[in-house]
């Protein structure tokens, strides 16, 4: 049923999606299997509109499909932790408006026990400082999927050390784009290809791992 319910995100079939989320949960299926499951689907529906067999529409869709399915499955993650196993603020930088990814990150790292806040999208790099400065997070994580907001990552970092608060943090980079050199380019200590890397890598900072 988990092919089922990889099809039916994929398909874009909202209901059907939700309905078989429902059913695996009372079956008894590891809420994490369906997570991962639904991030396959993601998987694909990025890929698609990266070649442009799918658009803007097609991805809002899908993003409201996963927030469904997340909806449903939190309640039912009884072997969550407790308490924070750390804080990240995470968001998508300045000159980029996908957030696709990025709530897929913030909601696996949720399951994961972190508190996590979340920026948003077209995150100013002094937006970001003043939120590091409120929060202390022991993470931080930016996003993008255009090259060319890779500058903002560069700048959001450069202005956290500005604010003297870069010391304190450990900064990850992700976005579809992103390798070792983007991540040499922003300053970052970190990149993760996908949702369950920037997890691994985050419990590794924290000492959770």
């Amino acid at each position: 049923m988990s092919q089922e319910l990889k099809e039916a995100v994929i398909g874009l079939r909202e209901q059907e999606a939700l309905q078989i989320t429902d059913r695996l949960l009372a079956e008894g299926a590891d809420p994490l299997t369906i997570v991962a499951t639904c991030k396959e689907a993601m998987d694909v529906i990025g890929q698609r509109f990266s070649c442009g067999e799918a658009f803007i529409p097609e991805l809002i869709m899908a993003g409201e499909i996963m927030k469904g399915i997340t909806a449903k499955v939190k309640p039912r993650l009884s072997a969550a932790p407790a308490a924070s196993v750390g804080t990240v603020v995470i968001c998508t930088v300045k000159g980029d408006i996908h957030d696709i990814g990025k709530d897929i990150v913030a909601t696996m790292l949720d399951i994961a026990g972190f508190s996590v806040v979340d920026l948003g999208v077209d995150v100013a790099p002094e937006t970001l400082v003043e939120k590091v400065g409120e929060v202390r997070p022991q993470v931080v994580g930016l996003s993008s999927l255009l090259t060319v907001a890779f500058d903002s990552m560069k700048i959001s970092v450069a202005e956290l050390d500005a604010a003297g608060l870069r010391d304190d943090v450990k900064v990850m980079v992700g976005g579809a784009p992103v390798n070792d050199d983007v991540c040499a380019f922003a300053h970052a200590d970190g990149w993760a290809k996908d949702a369950v890397g920037a997890v691994d890598l985050a419990k590794q900072w924290v000492g959770g791992a």
